[in-house]
């Protein structure tokens, strides 16, 4: 299917669509500046991620070669650091590492007060002094989760949310882990990792069956992904999403993100940088 490139009815936000990405931006400023910027960037974009997918596809270690693309770079740089932590591969940063490139190329082409690319809830973030950025969390069943408001002093240009009800296959029971970071390549992989963590490995309330029994070409191989979980009781809850905030925990002492809010069967945990946006997001458990 060829590339789609459309403004949307409001007439201030691009959409840009092509295979599995989807992308949705907005900018304030020299819009149709950026706008054609962004449309440029996205052509071939797809086919330079294609060109390199085995790679990328793969077990990365710290031994791994590093990729040749800008995009895969960026996806590289994110995986990296926890790739000595457990099975990970580039994939789990390519929605926020689109949606960052294509960004930068609208910020080295025009003059923006605000701007944001949106690839299916992955979000990078371009923000100057008195701007913020405002999004509303909504679980798989539509319920309201919470809201997220960054200002231009916060230390986040970048949002992502994985979980076992997204786009991706997860190793994971969480319904949806949402985390902050300094850019969204980095929030992307970071949410893959926590969310995988929330988990309670052999509870009989779970099923699992190989990832490429439903996706031949998964990057998670046979690796056991999660189909169903059925209502876990309250202590079982709070037992996976603690261990999902040991997780994210562990990435925040490590200054690799900000903060992570984490939702499991109407319960949530959270957890923050110091002096961050602590209390515009949820915790229940």
């Amino acid at each position: 299917m060829p590339a789609i490139a459309a403004l949307l009815p409001c007439g201030t936000r691009l959409h840009l669509q092509h295979g599995p990405i989807d992308l949705i931006i907005g900018a304030v400023g020299e819009r149709q500046t950026a706008f054609a910027a962004a449309k440029k960037r996205f052509t071939g974009l797809l086919e330079e991620l294609v060109a390199e997918l085995p790679a990328l596809r793969a077990e990365m270690t710290p031994a791994t070669p590093r990729p040749n693309g800008e995009v895969a770079l960026r996806m590289d740089a994110a995986v990296r650091p926890c790739c000595d932590e457990g099975f990970v591969t580039r994939m789990a940063a390519v929605a926020g590492g689109v949606a960052d490139t294509v960004l930068a190329a609208m910020l080295a082409a025009a003059d923006l007060d605000k701007a944001y690319v949106n690839n299916g809830g992955d979000i990078a973030l371009h923000l100057t002094r008195g701007q913020r950025f405002s999004m509303a969390m909504a679980g798989h069943d539509g319920n309201d989760l919470g809201r997220i408001v960054i200002g231009y002093d916060d230390p986040i240009r970048g949002i992502a949310t994985s979980g076992r009800h997204g786009r991706s296959l997860s190793l994971g029971i969480a319904d949806s882990v949402t985390v902050l970071a300094r850019n969204a390549a980095t929030a992307d992989v970071a949410a893959t990792l926590i969310a995988n963590a929330v988990d309670l490995p052999r509870h009989s309330a779970i099923t699992r069956v190989p990832a490429n029994t439903l996706d031949a070409d998964s990057d998670l191989g046979d690796l056991p992904v999660v189909t169903r979980c059925a209502r876990l009781a309250p202590e079982d809850r709070i037992r996976a999403l603690h261990a999902g905030k040991r997780r994210a925990q562990e990435l925040l002492t490590r200054d690799l993100i900000t903060g992570a809010a984490i939702f499991l069967q109407g319960d949530s945990v959270a957890t923050f940088a110091p002096d961050t946006l602590s209390q515009r997001m949820p915790e229940h458990a």
